[in-house]
């Protein structure tokens, strides 16, 4: 007889992935505290120096940041009371090979590992790190359930990389229905611990519908997050931009301005939590000025090998190759 069973290494890597064991394990237990959490692999001290440095001009509590055995990169971590923290591992195997999907999807798997392992937190921001720059404790005001923050005054319909996702993910009449919706930047969310666990896996599962190397791949985390918002399975408030958290990836610099040292909105506010700020040249220049500039410099972009090339062909023709389901 034929088997029926579902044939999907992302499906396969996301079992494993949430039936990793959770228990307490933390450096911080006493009463209930919010906590900043992010993701920071792949990044030296010099490249999370504004985060760090800004978060801590103004927040005192738990911070925790996922990064590398880097003794330099964790000493500075040390330096200004950041936890520092191993990738919980959520490796996956496929025909005997290990898989795992894009960073930006996996580490849902480790927020939601990392967060039932402190039941102490009260409300979290799951925030990226290299982009992310702070003019104010991120928590005032009180946070009252989930929050998302849209990153444009324009909806999705005006996004061509969310709507190129949100048809992959989910298919060209879903994305259609929510195309007039609000552009919601998965990059910073906030709010109480046991939302945001469950907000995770919802994103996690979410990526099951499509092909395996759709919903593992970059862009993935981006849609499903519209995706849960905008169809109503999960209950938050979604902030227009400028509001709590700032995105600026997609607003016009001369909208934008800096005065004594801070980043102002359009309308002269200044927003606590100030995303993207690094695609405005001045902007960044001014931020590591402020922040780092003690620290080396350097440009981040390189050329590609012929292998990283090749793989990257490759995940493109897999991604539109006939999946066994």
């Amino acid at each position: 007889m034929a088997s029926s069973a579902v044939k999907s290494v992302y499906l396969d890597w996301l079992s494993a992935a949430l039936a990793k064991v959770r228990g307490a394990s933390s450096t911080v237990t006493a009463g209930h505290q919010d906590l900043v959490l992010g993701y920071a692999t792949g990044y030296d001290a010099a490249d999370i120096a504004i985060f760090v440095r800004s978060l801590r001009s103004h927040y005192s509590g738990p911070v925790a940041l996922v990064v590398d055995k880097n003794a330099d990169l964790r000493a500075f971590l040390a330096e200004h009371g950041v936890e520092a923290l191993d990738a919980p591992c959520t490796q996956g195997v496929a025909n005997g090979k290990s898989w795992s999907p894009h960073p930006v999807v996996s580490r849902f798997a480790g927020f939601d590992i990392l967060l039932n392992e402190r039941p102490w937190v009260r409300n979290a921001l799951l925030t990226d790190v290299r982009d992310v720059v702070f003019q104010g404790d991120p928590f005032v005001p009180e946070v009252a359930g989930l929050e998302f923050y849209a990153e444009c005054d324009a909806p999705l319909k005006a996004h061509d990389f969310n709507m190129k996702y949100l048809r992959a993910v989910a298919g060209d009449c879903f994305a259609e229905s929510m195309a007039e919706q609000p552009c919601i930047c998965v990059g910073t969310v906030m709010g109480p611990r046991e939302a945001l666990s469950r907000f995770c896996r919802l994103i996690l599962m979410l990526g099951a519908i499509p092909r395996s190397e759709i919903g593992g791949a970059f862009g993935a985390d981006q849609a499903s997050c519209n995706l849960a918002v905008h169809l109503g399975l999960i209950e938050g408030q979604v902030f227009a931009n400028h509001s709590r958290v700032a995105t600026l990836g997609m607003v016009a610099g001369d909208r934008l301005a800096f005065v004594d040292g801070v980043i102002c909105n359009p309308d002269g506010s200044a927003s606590p939590v100030v995303h993207q700020y690094d695609r405005h040249p001045e902007l960044m220049a001014a931020m590591w000025q402020r922040w780092a500039a003690d620290m080396e410099r350097r440009d981040r972009c390189r050329p590609r090998t012929f292998g990283e090339r090749f793989d990257r062909v490759r995940q493109s023709v897999r991604r539109r190759t006939v999946e066994l389901r």
